[in-house]
């Protein structure tokens, strides 16, 4: 349900940038703004000026006479994510650990209390966006204005491309999402004492977890050794 409290750029902004996020608008999909502005009760330019921002972030491509789209997800995309994910998670944790607020802290405790009640009841639209939040926060505690954009961007295609984890088809996908849960718990502790080399290390720990599962979906058997190997050392030759 909207929040009728908000303002027609606001609730468009939330409501493109959730679509995204869950996978209701594909990647690549383009967006009718004719559509889109009769919906919001939006003219041109503020419909235009709330694209330009989400193109920013990293949700949206603006395209020269040819209108927005959805962000695409080709197989660089994906090679590059797997690439760079291991890497941009450790270094925002443990910026997160130096560098956090009490406030922050109380935030992260309250997005991983959604984050567990979404496994228990939640869709996987709703633990999609659970974890969104929880990882959002710490870019948030991290605090450096280089990383955080990238990190916001790998996020989005965590979430869209991490949809098929939060939907578990057997026991061990349901074990892995209450062992996300526990490691949430560890991440909180670690940058709460200030610990960030125990935060990058739990960085790393997370991502292997979710790594996995997503590459059962994602890997195109022609991929497997590039993504596969991505993020791990190679192994020497005899």
């Amino acid at each position: 349900m909207a929040d009728s409290g908000k303002s027609p750029k606001a609730r468009f902004y939330g409501d493109l940038r959730i679509s995204i996020l869950t996978l209701d608008l594909r990647p690549g999909a383009d967006l009718d703004e004719a559509r889109l502005a009769e919906k919001y009760g939006l003219s041109r330019t503020p419909l235009r000026e709330v694209l330009r921002e989400l193109a920013g972030e990293g949700y949206v491509e603006l395209r020269e006479n040819r209108g927005a789209r959805v962000s695409d997800m080709s197989y660089t995309t994906l090679r590059d994510f797997f690439l760079a994910a291991p890497m941009i998670y450790a270094a925002i944790l443990q910026l997160a650990a130096r560098n956090r607020t009490e406030r922050q802290i109380g935030e992260l405790r309250l997005a991983q209390r959604e984050f567990v009640s979404a496994l228990r009841k939640g869709s996987a639209v709703d633990r999609t966006l659970a974890n969104n939040r929880f990882h959002e926060i710490t870019g948030e505690m991290a605090g450096n204005i280089y990383l955080l954009p990238s990190f916001r961007r790998l996020l989005i295609d965590h979430a869209r491309i991490g949809m098929t984890f939060y939907r578990p088809a057997n026991n061990e996908m349901a074990e892995n999402l209450s062992l996300a849960s526990d490691q949430h718990e560890e991440i909180i502790e670690a940058i709460a004492a200030g610990d960030d080399a125990r935060s990058a290390r739990l960085a790393e720990e997370h991502w292997n977890l979710s790594r996995g599962q997503i590459e059962l979906f994602v890997t195109p058997a022609g991929l497997e050794a590039s993504l596969g190997s991505a993020g791990r050392p190679q192994e020497k030759s005899a």
